[in-house]
Formats: structure tokens, sequence, C-alpha cells
């Protein structure tokens, strides 16, 4: 997984401060699930094509689907291509226009969330 360098030390310490297997396994699935994107990228794959395939192919162990939102933070704060997968996150994941509007601002749809209303 390629972290920004100037991202490096935050990645380190949300990894350090991480010991329990809940919030380990958020960081080792967004590490995985990075590896196998930037593999297939490498090969000239576009990451919105290979994203939820790659995404399938780590969870090996039923994620949750507030660990897998916190994989997406993470990567979105601390890989190269976590900008570009932030925003393919969001407009995958929205009901309405929330994931455009997520966009805009720099935040990250939960998609264990329920939404309830017209």
């Amino acid at each position: 997984m390629k972290i920004k360098p100037e991202k490096q030390a935050e990645y380190d310490v949300g990894w350090n401060n991480n010991e329990d297997p809940y919030g380990r396994r958020c960081f080792t699935f967004a590490q995985g699930w990075a590896d196998k994107m930037e593999e297939r990228m490498a090969a000239g794959a576009k990451l919105e094509d290979v994203a939820e395939e790659c995404s399938r192919e780590e969870d090996t162990d039923g994620i949750t689907g507030f660990m897998y939102s916190m994989a997406v933070s993470i990567l979105a704060q601390c890989w190269e291509h976590g900008e570009e997968l932030r925003r393919w996150h969001n407009i995958k994941t929205q009901l309405r226009d929330e994931g455009e509007r997520a966009n805009e601002t720099g935040g990250v749809l939960n998609p264990a969330l329920l939404n309830i209303g017209p």
C-alpha cells in the first residue's frame, strides 16, 4: 500500500493505537484492499472498476459496515489513491444525493447506517 509520505506518521500512529482485534482489522482490511487495488491498477485497471471486487476478496471474515467505512476513511486520509476511493465509495453508497454532498465536504458515508423516510 502506497501511503502518502506526509501521512506515514499519522498512519503509523493509527496502526499502533489499534491493537484490539476490531480496530486492527479495520487497518488490515484497508491495507489488504489497497494492495489488491494497486496490483490491478498497475496492470491498467481503473480504481472504480476493481474497488468492489477487491473489497470482497479482502473480506475473508465478514467485516461490518462500520469497519468498511473506517477502512475507506483510513485510505481516504493516507493512501495515494484515497481521495478517488472516497469519492467512488460515496457515490456508490448514496441513496439520494448525500454521497455528492459528502464528496463536497470531504466526508465518508457509513454504509452501516439505516435511512428511514421518504
